[in-house]
C-alpha cells in the first residue's frame, strides 16, 4: 500500500519531534559539554554590590529592563526609562527605581509583592558594556521618597527599594554583534500599530483603530506624564 501525503507528513513530524527530544539539553553536565566553564577571572568579576565603575554607570544610565517573577513562576521583563541617573544608588548594596504613569497592567509590581525577586539590566547609550544586577525588591510609597524620586518635577508614583544579591558588567560581544549603537547599520524608523491589535478584539472598525492609534500618540508627547 503506498502511503499517502499526510501519512508521509506524520512520519516526518514524529521523526522531527523525536529528533529534538533526543537533541534536548536536560542535564547542567550536558549543557557544558557544550559551553565550557567560565574563566576564574570571570567569576571574580561577580560582586555582592556596587563599585566605583557600576556606580557611575548608573548615573549615567537612562533606560533598564527590570525582570520580575510571578508566584506560578511566569516571569516578565519591563522596560524603565527616564533622565540618566533615574535609578538611584540608596547604598552599594540598594537601589531606588522610581515608578512612573504607564499603561496599568502593573505585572512587574505585582510580581514583586508575589515574591520579591527581580533582576535589571542597565543600558548607557553608547556604551557596549551592560550591567547586571539580581536580588530582592519591595514596594514603598512614603511621600517623602516618591517626591525624592521626581523627574521633572513629578514625584514618582512609588518607589521599588531593590538589595542588591550579586551585579557585575557584561561584555559588549552582543551590543556590539547586534551593531546596537551603530547608527549606519539601523532599520528605518517603525511604529506598532496598537489600533490594529485592539480594534479587531473588540469588535470595532478600522476608524476606532485610528482614534487608538492617535490616542497612543498624545500618550508619547502632550500626555506623556498622564495615565490616561
Amino acid at each position: 500500500m503506498v502511503a499517502s501525503r499526510s501519512q508521509v507528513a506524520d512520519v516526518a513530524a514524529n521523526a522531527f519531534r523525536r529528533s529534538c527530544l533526543m537533541a534536548r539539553i536536560s542535564t547542567k553536565e550536558e549543557l557544558r559539554r557544550i559551553i565550557a566553564e567560565p574563566r576564574p577571572a570571570t567569576r571574580v568579576k561577580i560582586l555582592d554590590s556596587l563599585d566605583e565603575q557600576s556606580i557611575e554607570f548608573l548615573k549615567r544610565c537612562p533606560f533598564a529592563l527590570v525582570g520580575t517573577t510571578s508566584a506560578d513562576g511566569t516571569v516578565e521583563v519591563s522596560p524603565k526609562g527616564d533622565e540618566p541617573g533615574f535609578i538611584r544608588v540608596e547604598d552599594p548594596k540598594t537601589l531606588l527605581i522610581p515608578e512612573r504613569v504607564g499603561n496599568n497592567l502593573a505585572f512587574g509590581l505585582n510580581n514583586i509583592l508575589d515574591t520579591g525577586e527581580i533582576g535589571i539590566i542597565a543600558l548607557v547609550p553608547a556604551t557596549g558594556e551592560t550591567l547586571r544586577i539580581s536580588g530582592t525588591a519591595e514596594i514603598h510609597d512614603d511621600p517623602e521618597l516618591v517626591a525624592s524620586l521626581s523627574s521633572l518635577g513629578k514625584p514618582a508614583l512609588l518607589a521599588t527599594r531593590v538589595r542588591i544579591k550579586h551585579c557585575y558588567f557584561h561584555c559588549a560581544r552582543s551590543i556590539v554583534r547586534a551593531k546596537l549603537w551603530d547608527p549606519k547599520a539601523w532599520p528605518a524608523p517603525g511604529r506598532i500599530s496598537f489600533g490594529k491589535i485592539i480594534a479587531p478584539r473588540i469588535g470595532e472598525s478600522e476608524a476606532v483603530a485610528a482614534q487608538i492609534d492617535a490616542n497612543v500618540e498624545g500618550a508619547y508627547t502632550t500626555r506623556l506624564w498622564q495615565n490616561t
